[in-house]
């Protein structure tokens, strides 16, 4: 059986993140744009690190340019983007892409663990959520408009379990 453990990924600064070092951690993973609408969920995403992280909650963002263009910058550039306008301190990840023959393996998994409406193993839009819990299987699909702060008491939930 696969888990997200069974997983790796670059950091922003090019460094492989084997992701079972989070075993037993909540992950909320979540790809990002720096040009969208949604763009300002940085700020919830980074407060629920800094209320949760200490608990075992482990945000993860996945810059993609996929949907309408809206992260063309590299990687330093999105890092820079990230921490000069929202603070961001939780993982930041290389910028890859969530569909399409060239998805990243993590979202393959995820798509296939956790469809979105009607079925449908796609990521729809920038800031789609994944909510996985400590035996690092999927518990729950997010829509890029589910607000961060709204998620919490799905986090709680699985923090507790």
């Amino acid at each position: 059986m696969t888990t997200v453990y069974d997983f790796e990924a670059l950091k922003i600064d090019g460094k492989t993140v084997p992701l079972k070092q989070f075993k037993g951690q909540v992950m909320l993973i979540v790809n990002t744009a720096s040009a969208c609408g949604f763009t300002p969920q940085f700020g919830g995403l980074e407060k629920l690190h800094k209320t949760y992280g200490d608990k075992g909650l482990v945000v993860m963002g996945f810059p993609c340019n996929q949907f309408a263009s809206q992260d063309k910058g590299s990687n330093e550039e999105i890092a820079s983007f990230c921490q000069l306008n929202y603070g961001v301190s939780f993982p930041m990840m290389e910028k890859i892409n969530v569909n399409g023959a060239e998805a990243h393996p993590l979202y393959q998994w995820l798509v296939h663990e956790a469809p979105g409406l009607l079925g449908f193993k796609a990521v729809k839009w920038n800031f789609t959520k994944f909510l996985v819990g400590k035996d690092g299987e999927v518990i729950k699909r997010y829509a890029p408009q589910d607000a961060p702060e709204k998620l919490a008491k799905d986090i709680e939930a699985a923090l507790a379990a």
